[in-house]
């Protein structure tokens, strides 16, 4: 992007960013405006009314919904791989999860993230709703943009978010009879049960998963000397000689 392109985009995301500071102050929103883009945080009961705004009023027009899913915050500014030094075993996030006794409870720990896209006005947004973990229920928006549709099961599919008012949240990616939602933080790595196919009963059997947690070895961060610079050598002093 050349800087007059840059330019233009930087002037039409701060004119975004105070249209909706003006539009949405004091309903309980957040505008965040910084790394080049936008981002709304929307109480989730206030979500079908502001999504409905943001797609009908002039200085939004966000008629595409490009995208919809689930984050799960629990191990939020969290590192298992973060380290300068290697252990005698290995560690791995399922293993040290295990054995701590399980993540972090965060306030905010689950929510719903949605990109924007306005073709008339070449604008876009992110849209950020937090969600009850215990409870973790919002509106659906597929009558707000019918592409939310599939979008929705597969967050629901993923991460457990209900979408209330949808018209088949069904699974999407995993089997019907899937255990739990394996994007979530403390979902196991190794899985709740494994499957295979028995020939002597001809159909597919669920059964207790016999692997054992894995363990892996932490990426250490070391120097690498093909980028150190090259000390220079110290030279030799000449030694004078004596005269015998």
């Amino acid at each position: 992007m050349n800087q007059s392109a840059q330019t233009n985009y930087q002037a039409r995301l701060d004119s975004l960013a105070g249209q909706l500071n003006e539009t949405f102050e004091g309903q309980g929103c957040e505008v965040i405006h910084r790394l080049g883009e936008a981002t709304l945080v929307v109480p989730r009961d206030r979500l079908t009314e502001i999504a409905t705004r943001l797609r009908d009023d002039a200085p939004f027009r966000f008629d595409t919904l490009i995208d919809l899913c689930g984050i799960d915050y629990a191990a939020w500014e969290h590192s298992d791989w973060a380290t300068t030094s290697a252990s005698a075993t290995g560690y791995g996030r399922g293993v040290a999860t295990e054995r701590a006794g399980g993540l972090e409870q965060r306030h905010h720990r689950l929510a719903a993230v949605y990109h924007l896209l306005s073709v008339e006005l070449n604008q876009r947004l992110r849209l950020r709703v937090f969600v009850d973990t215990d409870a973790p229920v919002l509106p659906s928006v597929v009558t707000i943009w019918n592409s939310a549709n599939w979008f929705e099961r597969e967050a629901f599919d993923l991460y457990g978010l209900l979408f209330e008012g949808h018209p088949d949240l069904r699974r999407i990616l995993t089997d019907y009879g899937f255990i739990g939602h394996p994007f979530r933080k403390d979902f196991p790595l190794e899985g709740q049960v494994e499957m295979r196919y028995d020939p002597e009963q001809a159909r597919v059997i669920y059964e207790p998963v016999r692997l054992e947690p894995r363990v892996l070895n932490p990426r250490v961060i070391r120097e690498d000397n093909r980028f150190l610079k090259p000390q220079p050598e110290a030279q030799e002093q000449p030694q004078e000689s004596s005269d015998a």
